[in-house]
This record gives C-alpha cells, sequence and structure tokens, in this order.
C-alpha cells in the first residue's frame, strides 16, 4: 500500500514508469508485463489500483481530475516519468500531466474519445445501483471478468481476479466502487490539447471503443495494433511494450 493506493511496484531509479489500469480492472492486469519490465524498463514502474478500485480507497466524487489527484503523489518531482494508461486509465494520464506534474510522455491505449447519450445514461445508472452481494466467489469473479473486460483473456481462478473481489461473511461483492462508473465523458481534445508531455494515442485494431479516424483528431501519433482488441496490455504485453519507445 502507498497510502491510500494499492500499488505493485518494481526496478529501480529512473525513468519511472507509472502505469495505469482501465475502468473496473485492477493493477494486476500488468502482472503479464513485469518480466518485460525487468529486462527492459531501466528505471523504477510503478501500478496503482486506481482510487475506488481493488484494494485503493474509494473518493468521496469521482472526476478525472480527482483520480488524477489520487495517483500523484507516485510521480517522482525530479527525474523523469512515462505515463502508459488504458482506457480510463489514459484519460488519468492525461489529466495528470496536464496538471503541472512533471511527466515527459504519455501513452494512452483504447482511450474511448466518443461517446453517446444513452452510453453516458447507461454508466449513470450503474453508478446508482446498490453493491451487489454473490453468495460464490465463482459468480462474483464471473462479475468482475465481465465488468473488466477481461473475459476470455483472464482465468476465472487466476490470482489476479481475488485483488478485484472483496469477501464479507461469506458473501462476495466487486471490490469497485460501483459509483466510479459516473465519472462521465473525458474532454479529451481538451486534455491533450493541455498536455506538455509528447503524446502517443494506440489502440487495438478490434478495439470497438474507438477507431483510427477518432484518435486521429487530436494531431498526436496514432499506433493501431494489429489483430488485437481493447485489453491490448493484457493480450500481448511484449507488443504494448514497443509503445514506450516512440
Amino acid at each position: 500500500m502507498d497510502g491510500d493506493l494499492r500499488v505493485r511496484t518494481g526496478g529501480d531509479g529512473d525513468p519511472v514508469l507509472l502505469l495505469l489500469h482501465g475502468l473496473g480492472a485492477t493493477c494486476d492486469v500488468w502482472t503479464g508485463w513485469e518480466p518485460l519490465l525487468t529486462s527492459r524498463w531501466p528505471g523504477r514502474w510503478v501500478a496503482p489500483d486506481l482510487p475506488g478500485h481493488g484494494g485503493s480507497a474509494p473518493l468521496p466524487e469521482y472526476t478525472f481530475a480527482a483520480l488524477a489527484a489520487g495517483v500523484r503523489p507516485l510521480v517522482e518531482t525530479s527525474g523523469r516519468t512515462v505515463v502508459l494508461g488504458h482506457s480510463l486509465g489514459g484519460v488519468v494520464a492525461l489529466e495528470l500531466a496536464g496538471a503541472g506534474v512533471p511527466v515527459a510522455a504519455v501513452v494512452g491505449i483504447g482511450i474511448k474519445v466518443s461517446w453517446t447519450g444513452e452510453e453516458l445514461d447507461r454508466a449513470r445508472a450503474l453508478a446508482g445501483r446498490p453493491v451487489t452481494w454473490f453468495s460464490s466467489r465463482d459468480e462474483a469473479g464471473a462479475r468482475y471478468l465481465r465488468v473488466s473486460g477481461l473475459a476470455g483473456l483472464v482465468d476465472a481462478d487466476d490470482p489476479a481476479v481475488d485483488a478485484g473481489l472483496s469477501e464479507q461473511d461469506g458473501r462476495w461483492r466487486l471490490a469497485l466502487d460501483g459509483k466510479a462508473f459516473g465519472v462521465g465523458e473525458p474532454d479529451v481534445a481538451g486534455l491533450v490539447a493541455r498536455c506538455p508531455a509528447a503524446v502517443t494515442m494506440a489502440r487495438g485494431e478490434h478495439d470497438p471503443m474507438n477507431t483510427d479516424e477518432q484518435l486521429g483528431r487530436f494531431g498526436v501519433p496514432v499506433i493501431t495494433l494489429a489483430g488485437l482488441g481493447h485489453n491490448a496490455h493484457v493480450e500481448s504485453p511484449e507488443r504494448c511494450m514497443e509503445l514506450l519507445r516512440v
């Protein structure tokens, strides 16, 4: 733990790589990266559970600025920090870099940049739902895999699933604070415009949440990862690690 955050970390020195997961997931999505980071990343790496996710404390209100403020203490005030974020984590990375935090580069994977009114209404409805309790770890785990988008990518009995669950008196629930679904639509154009760091956008070729054209509107490099989907960072850590060379 690092204050109110559950954190995985490794390596030593500069540069620092901050890894930010997407909505509903935990820092355990980066487990497959650890051997690559050990052999290829020259400095320290830090991967937190975002506020309200996994083992990190919830927020009174979920905004992109509040999520960025929650992980701000993990960024060194000196040295070089690179932030790689998936989906929601990519938006938080942009928010962080645009808030006066010393970030040298941002890589966003799978950021959803176009939202319909129906999608926003659905997200607000999810944010207002009461907690759902399950009678077994298997039921709760299946729900976690659906919510995090990891179904079919992570085995139900993987320890990473346990990180996304909470047990009390023989009942199970998602560790995720459902209010996080209400974070809203990001102003990606504004965030990119205010970001002093070098920005790269990436997406899996089969990601249904964005298109090359949508990401190309922001005037930054866009990289399409052939054959991969929304959770490209889980599907192929090796190929996504290459994004850090940009």
